[in-house]
């Protein structure tokens, strides 16, 4: 296996798992529940545009720009566990509160374009976990020679086919919730949440490990 495959298959792995184009998809069919189908599938597509300029951007740029604010990817792992997981938990502990919050603010908003990169981008599809994974893969790339290059057409690929993979997921995430009904999709909403408060919680436990191991 060549070196733009094998990158390309670690770098999707790490990336659709912290990013769960599945499970956050019905999350958004909840924040977007008074949009019309149109709108939403237009919201989807800018997501997943938006999203692949998170990745790709932090992917290539993010080590560079820790660098420069003397920002370590252990602070940056725990930090954007945290905020992951304080999304989820309010997700669980309020979620009716917190989508009639969501709704109304997409509501006040005079377009997609309003809402579409904050909040619907970041942090809820592409936030700070996703970012902390994408500089992580970024970080390894190799110095230079056809490898480095490799790599970078690797990463880059398993990036931009998240993102058309979350702008799928979102097409259909009110046809989806509508074929499970109004309960289900809630249930299976709550234990979205549930495993993104996981997926947070072991982002910041890992920072913490790597602070903790570089003293």
């Amino acid at each position: 296996m060549n070196v733009s495959a094998q990158t390309y298959l670690l770098a999707l792995s790490a990336l659709f798992s912290i990013v769960n184009p599945i499970g956050t998809a019905f999350i958004f069919s909840q924040v977007t529940a008074n949009r019309s189908h149109g709108q939403r599938l237009q919201l989807a597509g800018l997501i997943g545009f938006y999203s692949s300029i998170v990745m790709l951007t932090a992917l290539w740029g993010g080590a560079y720009v820790l660098s420069f604010f003397g920002i370590s990817l252990s602070a940056l792992r725990i930090a954007g566990g945290i905020v992951v997981a304080i999304n989820a938990w309010n997700l669980l502990q309020a979620p009716e509160r917190q989508e009639a919050k969501k709704q109304q603010q997409a509501a006040e908003s005079e377009g997609v374009d309003a809402v579409a990169f904050f909040p619907l981008t970041i942090p809820f599809t592409s936030g700070p976990g996703t970012i902390s994974v994408a500089i992580a893969i970024g970080s390894n790339r190799p110095a230079a020679g056809e490898g480095g290059i490799a790599f970078v057409v690797g990463a880059s690929a398993a990036a931009i086919t998240v993102s058309l993979l979350v702008w799928a997921f979102f097409s259909f995430a009110d046809r989806l919730a509508e074929f499970l009904g109004r309960s289900k999709a809630e249930v299976v909403g709550r234990l979205a949440a549930f495993l993104l408060l996981c997926v947070g919680t072991q982002i910041a436990m890992n920072g913490v490990a790597e602070f903790v191991h570089g003293l």
